[in-house]
């Protein structure tokens, strides 16, 4: 007879060494840690240098943000500052530039679950690139293979 607990899956963990960080030409480093393919939803972690500032974005789904190290905030408006141990909530539909501070010590360290895609946006407000659940996934395959040598790292992907 099989029961409820035999059938069920187990948990899935990761070291922090086991994945990868990978280096986008504004200097951050991100590390892939799960792609759900069928819902769009993708988790990273983010590493940020003191004084970068992203591209200005839209999400086409919510985002949910929890800082660890470090301190940034949105250019547009007078938000708060993030900083070790806030959480921040992005509804669908938000635009914002992520800001650094240049007075930063050390790299601001945040996780972010992101829901859908991010549109990045020229100056124009017109999209520039788009980065989904798959695209994101392929990106970090590729620089973890020219970076790191590293031709399958161990990001939870699945298709529920």
């Amino acid at each position: 007879m099989t029961t409820a607990f035999e059938v069920v899956p187990t948990a899935i963990h990761r070291a922090e060494g086991e994945l990868p960080f990978v280096r986008f030409p504004d200097s951050v480093r991100m590390q892939l840690l799960q792609v759900d393919l069928a819902t769009g939803v993708w988790i990273v972690r983010s590493l940020f240098p003191a004084g970068v500032t992203v591209q200005t974005h839209r999400h086409t789904g919510h985002v949910y943000a929890f800082t660890r190290a470090g301190s940034w905030r949105y250019l547009e408006g007078p938000g708060a500052l993030n900083v070790a141990g806030s959480y921040l909530f992005e509804p669908a539909g938000s635009v914002h530039t992520l800001h650094v501070p240049a007075g930063n010590e050390g790299d601001t360290d945040v996780s972010f679950v992101i829901h859908g895609a991010i549109l990045n946006l020229t100056p124009d407000g017109d999209v520039d690139e788009v980065i989904d659940a798959a695209s994101v996934l392929c990106g970090y395959r590729a620089l973890c293979r020219s970076e790191h040598s590293v031709s399958d790292p161990p990001v939870v992907v699945t298709h529920d």
